[in-house]
């Protein structure tokens, strides 16, 4: 809507000329106001149209400049000839931005390709259990930074991991990867989830090794790796460093899964070796894991406050149940990411990643 007001700006620019040309003594000429008409219109207006605006500003120059008596060589031809050249300089102007947003349209779709290679989106069901993944990256061209989810259904259940790379941007896809690929072999192999665990610490060590440097000694990953037990009824959770799950009811109550043990994230085993605590809690029907990154419990507003989704979930859910049916996962992280963008006002301090694990109600039988 703004966009289609903006594109009769070259348009107001020449009623505006008119407007002063009749309100001002004859020796006043408007000619420099209608020159910027087709500035104006080169950005705003294709190609057929920046011509049109520059022929419309001709044509009203020499229908005011012979009413007013003063279409000389000076007042009249000489400002003629400029609006033409000014006409002609809109035109490769446009031609110039329509080939760097063309550009910008290609290297936006590469992009998105590479996140749905490097952090496909999860199936949105497996087995009894409903699955939502959402990722807001804080570098809008990047399309992926150092936030990352993965759902996968495995021999010992479905296991699920949400993680925060040290760096932010197209710096941290490495070791993303690195991440996701250890995960992804490891979940099918490990018996619980320590082992799980020590294979991803594993594998971090191997990458920062790659990379060198500083990212060999502080390369490191906050995760949290949860695992449904069979049937869904429980569901056990390791947290290294990361920000603690909520759980939201079938009645809209939120509760934060703290872990019963402080751990260190992934990646800092050549420090010291740590334990890996498995803390389990259950996971009734109707009940949603929202799993996320510091992206949002960090979003802050502008009088510092940080965004505590424990509050703000239930009272977003309330509403929605209010004014229709029970949010799905899905809308639930939605809900979650726009009110996350209204408590900062729009400005993305970080990537968010977010993850909902919805177990339904068992449904009646007929």
């Amino acid at each position: 809507m703004q966009l289609r007001r903006a594109k009769w700006i070259p348009v107001g620019v020449v009623v505006l000329a008119v407007a002063l040309d009749l309100v001002t003594p004859a020796d006043f000429t408007s000619a420099p106001l209608l020159i910027a008409a087709p500035v104006a219109a080169a950005p705003l207006l294709r190609l057929r149209g920046i011509i049109a605006i520059g022929a419309l500003a001709m044509t009203v120059h020499a229908v005011l400049a012979r009413v007013d008596g003063t279409f000389g060589w000076q007042r009249g031809v000489a400002n003629q000839l400029t609006l033409l050249a000014v006409t002609v300089l809109a035109v490769l102007i446009n031609r110039s931005l329509e080939g760097r947003d063309a550009r910008t349209r290609r290297a936006r779709q590469i992009a998105a390709v590479a996140q749905s290679a490097v952090l496909p989106r999860p199936p949105s069901r497996l087995g009894d259990l409903r699955v939502a993944a959402r990722y807001v990256p804080a570098e809008n061209e990047a399309m992926i930074g150092g936030d990352l989810y993965v759902v996968q259904d495995t021999p010992h259940g479905v296991r699920v991991m949400v993680g925060d790379v040290r760096g932010k941007g197209l710096g941290a896809v490495s070791a993303v990867c690195a991440n996701l690929g250890a995960f992804r072999y490891a979940a099918d192999e490990a018996d619980d989830l320590p082992g799980l665990v020590s294979a991803l610490e594993r594998a971090l060590l191997r990458e920062g090794g790659r990379r060198g440097g500083q990212e060999q000694d502080e390369g490191f990953t906050t995760a949290l790796i949860a695992e449904f037990a069979e049937g869904l009824g429980a569901v056990r959770v390791v947290n290294r460093g990361h920000p603690p799950p909520v759980l939201l009811d079938a009645e809209g109550r939120a509760t934060v899964l703290e872990p019963s043990e402080e751990a260190p994230p992934l990646g800092m085993s050549a420090l010291e070796t740590w334990p890996s605590p498995v803390d389990t809690f259950p996971f009734p029907p109707g009940a949603t894991l929202i799993c996320h990154t510091d992206g949002v419990t960090e979003a802050r507003d502008e009088s510092g406050i940080f965004y505590d989704v424990s509050v703000r979930l239930p009272l977003l859910v309330h509403h929605r149940a209010l004014i229709g049916d029970p949010a799905a996962p899905a809308q639930i992280l939605q809900l979650l990411i726009e009110d996350v963008g209204q408590h900062t006002g729009g400005r993305i301090q970080d990537d968010q990643a977010l993850l909902a694990l919805h177990r339904p109600r068992a449904r009646p039988h007929a």
